[in-house]
């Protein structure tokens, strides 16, 4: 687990049904951009929120470190031109991370009723691979338009590969 890397050539194998630029095929995008995605997603596979196993992570933590990437990619959008194809994912993200927090609270404002060193709930797994789900898709169009790898334990987020179907 972590030593994993996966190239955008691997990644788009995995992205079926999603329509994506491909970097170098049908699209080159601005060099500016392929910076900022670079350091979103070295950004990211430093996010243990994103991969870690569920039993591992605490709650508030988690909201902490989602509060903290929220703010992260709301300053990079900030910085992207209105044209950017690469906004859009990041605003994606960004909209999955504020769901999270709604869903979960934030620390020292809990939902009603929340006790955040309790124990886990299902409602706390079930946000968090919602979280994880959307973000992963999103990682891996990132990757396939701007031509990057994804390292570590962030690529196991990406969506799996496709599986062909028996003709038996």
């Amino acid at each position: 687990m972590g030593d994993k890397k996966m190239n955008y050539k691997q990644i788009i194998a995995r992205l079926t049904g999603f329509s994506t630029p491909i970097f170098g095929v049908s699209w080159n995008p601005p060099e500016t951009d392929i910076a900022i995605a670079q350091r979103v997603i070295a950004f990211l596979e430093d996010r243990r929120v994103f991969y870690n196993p569920y039993d591992m992570e605490v709650e508030y933590q988690c909201i902490s470190s989602i509060l903290e990437t929220r703010k992260f990619l709301t300053e990079t959008i900030g910085g992207l031109s209105d044209k950017s194809e690469l906004s859009s994912h990041l605003r994606a993200i960004r909209a999955a991370c504020r769901e999270f927090v709604d869903t979960m609270g934030e620390p020292g404002h809990p939902r009603r009723g929340r006790n955040f060193h309790g124990p886990f709930e299902v409602e706390f797994f079930q946000a968090l691979g919602r979280l994880r789900a959307t973000a992963g898709i999103h990682i891996g169009a990132i990757a396939v338009m701007y031509g990057l790898s994804v390292e570590g334990s962030l690529a196991e987020i990406l969506p799996p590969a496709a599986k062909e179907k028996d003709d038996a």
